[in-house]
């Protein structure tokens, strides 16, 4: 019987380090993102429209540096056609993590599953899902990761 080590490779052992860094990094950006968010938060309130915490994260997430692309065409891939039906996503950060942006009394199973939908669609790996209408906004965060 053999042991555990031998049934890795040398490639296992590469890919399994490529993840841990990926996961490294996706774990930096939200965090940043969260971050960001609870800024945000606490100097404009609840209560606003969407668009303004959209704007205002935006801002704050390019002032740290990051790369953040607003309302990003989001095309549908269905038997090998792309199709351009109007979706978009929030805020693509990093060229890495979605962030859908909610403003709403309470967040819904259906929030949830067009953030998954997001995600899927793309091929991305992690996203948030931020309901600015929270009194504390920390109860408002969804992160949700993709398995592919």
């Amino acid at each position: 019987m053999r042991g555990w080590g031998s049934l890795f490779t040398a490639e296992d052992a590469e890919v399994a380090e490529g993840c841990v860094v990926l996961g490294e990094r996706l774990r930096g950006i939200t965090g940043q993102v969260v971050d960001a968010a609870i800024k945000v938060h606490s100097a404009l309130g609840p209560g606003l429209l969407e668009k303004a915490y959209e704007v205002c994260l935006a801002h704050e997430l390019r002032t740290r540096g990051l790369d953040v692309q607003c309302q990003l065409p989001l095309p549908v891939r269905y038997e090998g056609v792309t199709l351009d039906l109007g979706y978009r996503v929030d805020l693509l950060v990093e060229h890495a993590v979605v962030v859908e942006l909610k403003a709403v009394t309470k967040l819904l199973p259906v929030h949830e599953a067009q953030l998954l939908s997001h995600l899927k669609l793309n091929d991305f790996r992690v996203g948030l899902l931020i309901n600015f209408h929270s009194l504390r906004l920390k109860e408002g965060i969804i992160r949700l990761v993709n398995q592919l």
